[in-house]
C-alpha cells in the first residue's frame, strides 16, 4: 500500500468512526432517550445535557476537520499552533480512553465488580452505549494518531533527529531543569490523590462517588496516575538530557502525557464545578483541587515542550542537513 492510499484509508477510518458518537449525541440533543435508562442522572438537567451534548458534537466534528487537514496539501500551510493545539487536545482526551476502556473490560472479564452505578442507586447509560462510543474513540485515536505521526514526520521530522545526549548546550537549560522539577513536584499532588483512590481510599470523595466505585473506577484512577507519570518522565528527560534515548521518545512522552493530564484534569474540573448546584452531588474541595492541579501540571509540561521545540527549531534553522 502506498503512502497516499494508506493516508486515505486512515482518513476514512477516522471520519467514519466519528459517526456513531455524533449520531447518538445529536439524537440526545433532539430529545431522544435512546441508550439512557429511566432514572439516569443525565435526565436531571436536560438543558445542561443539551448544551454539553452540542459541544461534544462540535468536538468530535473537529476530528473530521483534523483528518482532512492531516491528509490534504493545504494542511501543510496551516500555522503550527493552529494544528498543534486541537491535535494535542484530541490526543489528551483519547489516550486515557484508549488505555482505560480495554483495561476496564479486562478487569470485568477477570471478575471485577462492574455495578458501581447501580450500587449507588443512580443509573447512567445502558452498557451498549459505552461499547459503541468508546470503540469509536479507540478507532479515532489509532487512525488520527497514525495520520499525525506521518504529517509531523514530513513537516517537523528534523526537530527530533538524534539522541538526547547529542543535544547542544543551551543557555536556557538551567531554567528548563528548574521548571521541569517544579512541574514534577506539583504532579505529586494529583498523582498521589489518584493513586490513593485507585488503591481503595475514599478520602476526599463525595459519598455518592465513594458508593459508586467499582473495578472500572479503580482502573481509571490508575490510568490517570500512569499518564501523569508519563508526562513527568518526558519533561525530566528533556530537561536533564542524560540519556542515549532517541529525542523522539521523551517528546512523545511529554506530548501524550501532558495532553492526557491537562485535558482530563480540565474535563473533570468542569464536571465537578458543574455539579456545584446539587448539594448531594457537589464535588469536594479536594476533588476540585486535584483536578485543577492536574490540569496545571499538564499545561506546564506542554508549555515547556513547546519552548524546547521552538528553541530547537531556531537552532536548526539554516544548519546543514
Amino acid at each position: 500500500m502506498t503512502s497516499v492510499s494508506a493516508r486515505t484509508a486512515l482518513r476514512t477510518v477516522a471520519i467514519v468512526s466519528c459517526l456513531p458518537y455524533i449520531t447518538l449525541k445529536t439524537a440526545w440533543v433532539a430529545g431522544s432517550r435512546v441508550g439512557i435508562p429511566d432514572g439516569s442522572v443525565l435526565l436531571d438537567h436536560r438543558a445542561l445535557m443539551a448544551v454539553t451534548n452540542g459541544g461534544s458534537v462540535l468536538m468530535d466534528g473537529a476530528v473530521v476537520v483534523l483528518a482532512l487537514l492531516l491528509t490534504r496539501p493545504w494542511g501543510l500551510r496551516v500555522p503550527a499552533w493552529l494544528l498543534a493545539l486541537p491535535m494535542w487536545t484530541a490526543t489528551g482526551l483519547l489516550l486515557p480512553i484508549m488505555t482505560g476502556y480495554p483495561a476496564q473490560l479486562l478487569a470485568g472479564a477477570l471478575g471485577g465488580d462492574t455495578g458501581g452505578a447501580e450500587a449507588a442507586g443512580r443509573p447512567f447509560l445502558h452498557a451498549w452505549v459505552f461499547g459503541v462510543v468508546y470503540g469509536g474513540f479507540i478507532l479515532q485515536g489509532l487512525s488520527l494518531g497514525a495520520l499525525f505521526v506521518l504529517y509531523a514526520r514530513d513537516r517537523w521530522g528534523h526537530l527530533w533527529r538524534g539522541t538526547l545526549g547529542e543535544l547542544p548546550a543551551s543557555p536556557t537549560a538551567p531554567a528548563l531543569r528548574a521548571a521541569a522539577v517544579a512541574a514534577s513536584l506539583l504532579a505529586l499532588a494529583p498523582g498521589t490523590a489518584h493513586l490513593l483512590w485507585a488503591a481503595g481510599s475514599t478520602a476526599g470523595l463525595t459519598p455518592d462517588r465513594a458508593a459508586g466505585r467499582d473495578s472500572g473506577f479503580h482502573v481509571l484512577e490508575a490510568v490517570y496516575v500512569l499518564w501523569i507519570a508519563v508526562a513527568v518522565a518526558g519533561v525530566l528527560l528533556l530537561a536533564f538530557r542524560r540519556s542515549a534515548l532517541p529525542l523522539r521518545v521523551p517528546l512523545a512522552l511529554a506530548w501524550g502525557g501532558s495532553g492526557a493530564t491537562a485535558c482530563w484534569g480540565g474535563w473533570l474540573c468542569l464536571a465537578a464545578l458543574g455539579s456545584a448546584g446539587e448539594a448531594a452531588e457537589a464535588a469536594t474541595p479536594g476533588m476540585v483541587l486535584t483536578y485543577a492541579v492536574q490540569m496545571l501540571v499538564g499545561t506546564l509540561v506542554v508549555t515547556l515542550g513547546a519552548y524546547f521545540l521552538a528553541e530547537r527549531a531556531a537552532g536548526t534553522r539554516g544548519a546543514p542537513a
